[in-house]
């Protein structure tokens, strides 16, 4: 599949002169990184060997990603963020905290990457796209008699009350999706009784997006509400995890990346983002189980990434629920309104 050594994944000619040069003893790169951990591991160890860049990574979710780096404004440590959900990174573009760019590579990408790009002025751009949905551990599921679900509403069945899991909207990009998603589908009432709902049969809220189907995997849970992609990779795992898309429809993300304003190491931030848009550098996703569509048109998808254009989803306005005030707004009324209640 793959034309050249992993070491050596710089095919497209526009990259050759940049990342060929002699590199300098001083170079290296800070990076954070909101993808899963063995992703955000690939990206960093491939960055170093194709370039000589000493890489220094921090992996965090989306939500505290953008906390860090909105601490870190005064004095910034970071300079580049790849992954996690888009909408933490428009709200770090439109709050100053982003360095526009436009990569040679631009033109390579597909056209929702583009769009989310020109969302933020230029200062982020799309590097992967992924639906949101659910996973159920079909043996835990039979064990406990319950019926197998295929919707959005039938998680508020009382029969699954203790039997589902999703993260903290205030930590995860994940989570805060699936709270704007519930509220675009639904309208703000009905979604937010729909999450006050969902609420009672929560039995944790979880710091990352992800841990809710790696725990269904591992039999601690039944139902996980994730991006499908990550309930594809438990399946994948050899799991008994069912993905479900469901049936009213549902949202989705553009993941992200963003040179960070002020960074110490501006040139070697620019070099990987051009890295990190090429095709080869994208289609090794499938190495660490990943299954998102990936930006670049060129990319090399694996049959097992769900496929878009099958799913139902919705017109989702990431100009809105990607601003920080709209974030901050939700974010607060889901404090104030859901988290509160019993269980």
């Amino acid at each position: 599949m793959f034309r050249n050594h992993p070491s050596l994944l710089l095919a497209p000619v526009v990259l050759a002169a940049s990342l060929s040069t002699p590199v300098q003893a001083a170079e290296k790169l800070t990076y954070y990184c909101s993808a899963e951990p063995d992703w955000c591991d690939l990206m960093a160890t491939s960055f170093e060997e194709a370039t000589g860049i000493k890489v220094s990574m921090t992996r965090k979710s989306s939500g505290e990603t953008l906390a860090q780096i909105k601490a870190e404004s005064s004095n910034p440590k970071g300079d580049i963020w790849w992954g996690g959900t888009g909408d933490p990174h428009l709200q770090a573009t439109e709050e100053g905290l982003a360095e526009e760019y436009i990569s040679p590579m631009r033109g390579e990408q597909n056209d929702w990457a583009i769009r989310q790009a020109e969302s933020g002025g230029n200062q982020t751009i799309g590097i992967y796209s992924g639906a949101l949905g659910y996973g159920y551990n079909e043996e835990v599921l039979k064990a406990n008699n319950l019926p197998e679900p295929a919707c959005w509403k039938d998680l508020l069945k009382p029969e699954y009350k203790g039997h589902v899991q999703m993260a903290n909207p205030n930590s995860s990009g994940t989570a805060y999706t699936t709270l704007a998603t519930i509220v675009q589908l639904f309208g703000e009432d009905e979604g937010f009784e729909f999450m006050k709902g969902l609420h009672k049969n929560i039995n944790q809220y979880t710091k990352s997006g992800s841990a809710p189907i790696k725990a269904a995997a591992r039999g601690e849970n039944t139902i996980g509400i994730v991006f499908m992609h990550d309930a594809v990779k438990q399946a994948a795992s050899g799991f008994p995890i069912k993905v479900v898309a469901p049936c009213e429809g549902t949202g989705y993300e553009v993941g992200g990346m963003t040179i960070i304003k002020g960074g110490r190491n501006p040139e070697s931030a620019r070099k990987f983002y051009d890295w990190a848009l090429t095709a080869d550098v994208q289609s090794r996703s499938v190495e660490v189980k990943s299954f998102q569509v990936m930006s670049n048109k060129s990319a090399v998808p694996s049959p097992q990434a769900p496929d878009l254009a099958s799913i139902k989803l919705i017109d989702y306005d990431f100009e809105k629920y990607g601003s920080s005030a709209e974030r901050k707004r939700l974010l607060k009324k889901w404090d104030d309104e859901v988290s509160v209640l019993p269980q």
